[in-house]
C-alpha cells in the first residue's frame, strides 16, 4: 500500500478492530458521491478548525478533487462498521507549508482527521479513530513519521495526539494559525498502544487499593459459597468426602450434613439431589456452616483446612495450594460483580465477549484459577474475564540458539508478513541494524509481557547481555487472553492467527510454559491430523474441523538446560506458536462460540444454555440432537476409526452456530492434547510421539471421563434444573447419538464390543485427586495413564438404552475386572 496512490474502490483498504465499539476501516474518498456528507461534516461550527467555514459544495469539491489528483495527498473516508464516521487527510510535509518549519526525513507523512458528529458519543471512540489512522499509515513500509500542526487552541486534540504517541516538538506560526508540532514514530505509537493495557496504564499502579476494587464482603461471602458448593460437590463425587443424608424425599432432594473430622464440632449442611454420573446438584443458599450448633461464616480456605485429612494434602503442599484456592477465590470476587453480562445478555453475544464472561474455569477441578505468579495488576491485565486489551512483546532470537517450524508451505518470511505487515518488519530489522546486528541471524517471536519482565530479562540475562536475545518493543495489535490463559486472540485483525506463549505461572497443575522441543513437531502433527480429519468423509459430513497451530519457534539453552531435569520449568520459558484464526471458518449469519459457554451460569444462578436453545426455536431434544451430532459423533469415529483422541473440554473447542444452532465442532489446542492409542500406528517419524500407551481397559476412558463426566454430566444438571428436559431425557439423546453412529459403521463393530458404551458401568477417574496429589505436574504428557487417580466406578447414564441387537454386557466381563485391577 502507497499513502498517495490513487487507489479506484470502494472497499477498505484497512481494516482494525477495536474492543467495545467495533470495525474501523478506510477507504479512498469518491466524489462526488461523498460530496454531501464531507461538505456537511466540514462547514459544521464544530470543524472551525478545518478551516472551511462557509465554503460551497463546489470548493469543497474542488479541494479534494486536487487533493485526489495530487501525488503527494491523498483524501480517505473512515468508517466504524461500514458506516461513515471520520475524514482523514495524508500528505507528504515536503509540499505543504509545514516542511518549511522543519527538516523533514525521509519517510515523514503528515496527517489530518476530522470525526463526523455522533448522535450518541461513544466513550473512547476519538482515541480508536487517531490509532486507526495511524496503524493504517505505518502500515505503509514508506511511512517512518507522522508529523502534524494542530492549532495551539484546539485544546481537544493535544491529549488525544499525546495519548497515541505524537511527542510535542514546540510552535510554529503558519498563515492562518499558530500550531504545535508535534511527531510519532512506529516505536512511539507501538508503546503508547500498549499503555492501553492496565498492566502498563498509570490508573491502578498509581491507586493500589483499585487493583483489589472487587474484594467486597458482599461478593467475597458469595465466591466462598460458590467455591465451597462446588468443594463439597466435586470432592465428594471423587469419593474423597461422604456427606451423610439426614432426609432425601420422594423426589430425590435431600438434606445432607458434612461433618469435618477431629475438628471439634464443625458441620456443613446443605439441600442436594443426586443426579446421574453420582453428581451432587447443591442448592446454593441451602449452604450453611455449624460450630458447636452455632451459625459460621463460610470459608474456602477455612474448609479445605478441615478437610485435609480426607483430602490427602501433605504438609507442604497445604499453604500452596491454599495460595491457588484464594486466587481462585479472587477471581471467582470478580467474575460475581453484577457488572458483567447477564445469561441473557450473552444470548446473542460475540465471540470474545463469550470467551470473557464465563464465571467458571474448568468444571471439575476445585482450585481452577490459581495464576500463582500474577500479582494483583497483572490480574487485571492478562486474566480472560479482565478483558483488557494488551500488545505483546516482540524479541529476536539468534538462529544458532533457536528453530523455526511451520506446516508445509507456509515458510517463515511469508507468516511474519502476515502477522506483522511488511513495514512493522522492516522496521524490527532496522532496529536490529541500529545495532550492528545482521537482522538475518534472527528469528522474531512474541512473547507474553509477563514472561519478558518477570523471567526472560532475568532468568535469560546473559543471553540477552550477549545480543542472542534481542527485545525490540511492542506490536502495535492488540490481543485478548483467552481461556486458555497463554493464548491470544487478536482483537485488531481477528483474521490474524492466535498466538499462543509461554507464561510460567502455576495454573491448575501445571507450569504453563511451552516446551522448545515440543514445538519442533507441533506443525508436523496439526498437518498430520488436518489431512486425517479434511479426508475423512464421516467427519466432513459433520463440519468437524482443527484449528492447525501452523508455525512455532523455540529458543533452546543447549549449554545448561541438558542439566536439567526432564519436566523442568526452565525447559519451557521460551517458545510459541500461531495457530489458525476461527474467523476463517464464520460466515455470514452465523457466530462463533467458546463450547464452554453451554456451562456458563450467571451470578445469579441463571443458565445461558436453556436461553440459547429458546432462541433457537427448537425443542431442547431437537437441539441437543444436532449438538451432539456436531460434537460427540466426530469424538467417536475419530476413537473407533483412528484410536485418536482428543482433550474436548469447553474450553478446547469452538462451536459455529446458525441461529443459535450448533452446525460445527471446531477442535484446538491439537499437538499437547492428542493422542494415538495405538503404539503400533504407522506414523510419520516426525510426529511418532503423540503415539502412547495406554492400557486396552482405559482406552474407553477417554469417552466416559473427558465427555460424560467432565462435561455432558454438568450439561444435563443445567438443563434439567433450569430447562424443560428430565435427566431420563438427555442420556436418551446421548445414547442416540452413539446408536445412530454405531449403526451407520458396522465396520467397527469389534471395537464397539471391546470399548462398550453401554456396558452397565465404568471406573471412576478422578482429576482433583492428581492436582491434590502434584499441584506442578499432574500427568506426564508422554504417558497420560500412568498418574490417573481412580475411586470405584460410575453408573453409565446410557447403558439403560443398549440397543436390544448390540452385544450383552456380560461378554465383556474381562475388561471390567482388568479396568479394576488397573486402577488398584
Amino acid at each position: 500500500m502507497t499513502l498517495f496512490q490513487p487507489t479506484p474502490t470502494t472497499q477498505p483498504l484497512y481494516s482494525r478492530h477495536a474492543q467495545g465499539l467495533g470495525t474501523f476501516s478506510l477507504r479512498p474518498l469518491h466524489l462526488p458521491e461523498d460530496l454531501a456528507l464531507i461538505h456537511e461534516w466540514v462547514t459544521a461550527p464544530r470543524a472551525h478548525f478545518w478551516g472551511m467555514q462557509g465554503h460551497t459544495p463546489e470548493r469543497v469539491q474542488a479541494f479534494y478533487r486536487e487533493l485526489q489528483e495530487s501525488e503527494h495527498a491523498q483524501g480517505y473516508l473512515g468508517l466504524l462498521d461500514g458506516k461513515p464516521a471520520f475524514l482523514v487527510e495524508c500528505y507528504d510535509p515536503r509540499h505543504d507549508p509545514i516542511g518549511r518549519h522543519y527538516d523533514v526525513a525521509e519517510g515523514d507523512r503528515g496527517m489530518h482527521f476530522l470525526v463526523a458528529p455522533a448522535e450518541t458519543p461513544l466513550p473512547g471512540f476519538s482515541t480508536q479513530v487517531i490509532t486507526a489512522i495511524l496503524a493504517f499509515m505505518f502500515d505503509d513500509v514508506g511511512t517512518q513519521r507522522v508529523v502534524v500542526e494542530p492549532d495551539v487552541n484546539n485544546r481537544q486534540i493535544h491529549p488525544l495526539n499525546r495519548r497515541v504517541g505524537f511527542v510535542y516538538d514546540r510552535e510554529v506560526e503558519l498563515e492562518d494559525k499558530t500550531a504545535h508540532l508535534a511527531f510519532c514514530d512506529r516505536q512511539g505509537f507501538a508503546a503508547a498502544v500498549s499503555r492501553q493495557s492496565p498492566r502498563l496504564a498509570p490508573a491502578l499502579a498509581a491507586d493500589p487499593a483499585r487493583a483489589a476494587g472487587h474484594l467486597r464482603p458482599e461478593l467475597w461471602a458469595r465466591a466462598n459459597r460458590w467455591l465451597i458448593r462446588k468443594a463439597i460437590a466435586e470432592f465428594t463425587h471423587e469419593k474423597l468426602l461422604a456427606p451423610e443424608a439426614l432426609s432425601v424425599d420422594a423426589g430425590g432432594h435431600g438434606d445432607y450434613r458434612l461433618t469435618a473430622p477431629d475438628e471439634g464440632g464443625i458441620e456443613y449442611r446443605f439441600r442436594a439431589r443426586r443426579r446421574a454420573l453420582d453428581h451432587w446438584a447443591i442448592a446454593l443458599d441451602s449452604l450453611e456452616k455449624r460450630v458447636d450448633g452455632a451459625p459460621a461464616e463460610l470459608d474456602a480456605q477455612q474448609f479445605i483446612l478441615e478437610f485435609r485429612g480426607p483430602l490427602g494434602i501433605g504438609e507442604a503442599m497445604l499453604p500452596l495450594y491454599l495460595e491457588e484456592v484464594a486466587s481462585t477465590l479472587f477471581g471467582g470476587a470478580y467474575k460475581l460483580d453484577g457488572t458483567r453480562p447477564d445469561a441473557a445478555g450473552l444470548v446473542d453475544a460475540d465471540f470474545q465477549t463469550l470467551e470473557a464472561a464465563m464465571t467458571e474455569g474448568h468444571p471439575v477441578f476445585v482450585a481452577n484459577n490459581g495464576r500463582m505468579g500474577f500479582d494483583a495488576v497483572d490480574y487485571h491485565a492478562y486474566a480472560p474475564e479482565a478483558a483488557a486489551p494488551i500488545t505483546l512483546v516482540w524479541l529476536a532470537v539468534h538462529r544458532e540458539d533457536a528453530h523455526y517450524s511451520a506446516i508445509e508451505g507456509l515458510d517463515y518470511e511469508a507468516l511474519l508478513i502476515e502477522e506483522l505487515g511488511e513495514a512493522t518488519l522492516a522496521d524490527f530489522h532496522r532496529r536490529l541494524e541500529a545495532r550492528g546486528l545482521d537482522p538475518a541471524d534472527y528469528l522474531l517471536m512474541p512473547a507474553h509481557p509477563w514472561q519478558w519482565f518477570h523471567k526472560l530479562a532475568i532468568t535469560f540475562a546473559g543471553e540477552v547481555a550477549r545480543n542472542r536475545i534481542v527485545c525490540l518493543g511492542y506490536g502495535s495489535d492488540q490481543y485478548r487472553a483467552q481461556q486458555s490463559i497463554r493464548t491470544w486472540f487478536n482483537v485488531s485483525q481477528p483474521s490474524r492467527r492466535y498466538v499462543k506463549t509461554a507464561l510460567s505461572i502455576l495454573n491448575m497443575g501445571f507450569m504453563r510454559g511451552l516446551s522448545p522441543s515440543y514445538m519442533r513437531a507441533t506443525p508436523a502433527i496439526n498437518d498430520w491430523i488436518k489431512a486425517l480429519v479434511d479426508g475423512d468423509p464421516e467427519l466432513r459430513a459433520q463440519g468437524f474441523t482443527v484449528l492447525r497451530e501452523e508455525a512455532a519457534i523455540g529458543f533452546r539453552r543447549d549449554a545448561v538446560e541438558p542439566a536439567f531435569d526432564t519436566y523442568s520449568a526452565y525447559k519451557k520459558m521460551l517458545a510459541c506458536l500461531w495457530r489458525e484464526s476461527p474467523v476463517h471458518y464464520q460466515q455470514d449469519g452465523q457466530r462463533l462460540m467458546t463450547m464452554a459457554a453451554l456451562l456458563h451460569v450467571d451470578g445469579d444462578e441463571r443458565a445461558l444454555l436453556p436461553r440459547l436453545i429458546a432462541r433457537s426455536g427448537l425443542a431442547t431434544e431437537d437441539w441437543l440432537s444436532r449438538y451432539l451430532r456436531a460434537y460427540f459423533r466426530p469424538l467417536l469415529h475419530c476413537f473407533f476409526a483412528y484410536d485418536l483422541v482428543f482433550m474436548p473440554h469447553g474450553e478446547n473447542l469452538i462451536l459455529q452456530l446458525e441461529d443459535g444452532v450448533p452446525t460445527r465442532a471446531i477442535m484446538k489446542d491439537i499437538a499437547e492434547e492428542i493422542g494415538i492409542m495405538n503404539v503400533d500406528a504407522e506414523l510419520p517419524e516426525a510426529i511418532a510421539r503423540i503415539a502412547v500407551e495406554v492400557p486396552e481397559p482405559l482406552k474407553v476412558l477417554s469417552i466416559f471421563t473427558d465427555v460424560f463426566d467432565c462435561f455432558l454430566r454438568f450439561m444435563s444438571a443445567i438443563l434439567v434444573e433450569q430447562g424443560d428436559i428430565g435427566e431420563a431425557g438427555f442420556w436418551q439423546q446421548v445414547a442416540n447419538c452413539v446408536i445412530d453412529y454405531q449403526r451407520d459403521h458396522p465396520e467397527f463393530a469389534d471395537k464397539f464390543a471391546r470399548h462398550d458404551l453401554f456396558a452397565p458401568e465404568f471406573t471412576r477417574s478422578c482429576l482433583n485427586r492428581l492436582q491434590l496429589n502434584d499441584h506442578q505436574q499432574m500427568i506426564d504428557l508422554a504417558d497420560p495413564a500412568k498418574n490417573l487417580q481412580f475411586a470405584g466406578t460410575l453408573d453409565n447414564p446410557i447403558a439403560a438404552y443398549r440397543p436390544a441387537d448390540s452385544a450383552r454386557e456380560e461378554d465383556h466381563e474381562p475388561a471390567r475386572e482388568e479396568v479394576e485391577a488397573t486402577s488398584s
